[in-house]
């Protein structure tokens, strides 16, 4: 027996969550998502799974077997394939009807206002280390008035950020301007976790490599961001919720069972997060220096 797609039925049990109309007004809303590797693969699927129905997807990169400890889309199956055309494979699968378009040369300068054209959400899951590609892209959203959000995969648990329109920008929260790459990572790392929950169980701090752009990673951290990112998705769209946006944030550790909410008004220039950013920055540069002599 044949069975055919139908979006109200694929998606019945959403209801009660939501109510019909609100499935409706998801089904037609555009969101893009730049990265589809430990969280931009889940991130993919929880929003299509929640009916979500239009997409942009952007990752240059193809599944190796060190991305599968994470990546969803990460299989013997996929080995060395792109990650944008086995992601947007597999949220077909889930909906045949989903209307994906794919950018497999990542966001840069040049197609970065293709890519968020007519989009209703900007859903931030590119490497830790794409510093570029990341500010320009938030720069973006913020001219042209689209809400940006990023949960950051941190040891057992997930870090909110959100970016709203006439809130407090990325780059406002951040500093980064026209820093080092070193700089900008230790403001990163600080202004995504001021709480810093996670470091306390870090039992191999080798593992941490900034001279090879590599860390630890889990995939109980990327499915929390995804759930995480579901729910603001979910009440951003539909205008329905509190959402919390920057200086706020959200930090949620499942290794401690302990969740933080976060405040640093003015962001990065907070003197907290300045003093913090000083003694981290010298820490970091020492050990790059490190790991850089011992490659």
């Amino acid at each position: 027996m044949s069975i055919s797609f139908n979006y109200e039925a694929a998606f019945s049990r959403n209801i009660g969550w939501v109510t019909p109309e609100e499935q409706q007004r998801l089904r037609n809303k555009r969101v893009a998502i730049a990265g589809g590797g430990g969280v931009g693969g889940v991130h993919l699927l929880t929003l299509v799974r929640l009916g979500v129905s239009k997409f942009h997807i952007a990752d240059f990169d193809r599944f190796d077997v060190p991305n599968f400890n994470r990546q969803v889309g990460a299989m013997m199956s996929t080995l060395d394939q792109p990650k944008c055309e086995v992601l947007a494979r597999m949220a077909r699968d889930i909906n045949p009807e989903v209307e994906i378009k794919l950018f497999p040369e990542g966001v840069n300068q040049q197609n970065l206002q293709e890519f968020l054209q007519d989009v209703d959400l900007y859903v931030d899951a590119l490497d830790f280390f794409a510093f570029d590609a990341r500010q320009q892209t938030f720069a973006k959203c913020a001219e042209l008035g689209i809400p940006a959000t990023t949960a950051a995969p941190l040891g057992m648990g997930a870090a909110l950020l959100n970016f709203i329109p006439g809130k407090m920008t990325f780059e406002e929260y951040f500093q980064w301007g026209d820093l080092p790459e070193v700089d900008k990572a230790v403001r990163f790392l600080i202004g995504l976790s001021p709480a810093a929950l996670h470091r306390s169980y870090l039992v191999v701090p080798g593992a941490i490599n900034l001279a090879e752009r590599r860390g630890p990673s889990t995939i109980m951290a990327c499915q929390m961001c995804a759930g995480i990112i579901g729910t603001e998705a979910l009440k951003i769209l539909l205008g329905r919720g509190k959402v919390w946006a920057a200086p706020y944030g959200i930090h949620f550790d499942a290794y401690h069972n302990k969740l933080v909410r976060t405040w640093r008004p003015g962001g990065n220039k907070n003197p907290i997060s300045r003093l913090i950013i000083k003694a981290m920055t010298k820490r970091i540069k020492l050990q790059l220096a490190s790991q850089t002599a011992q490659s």
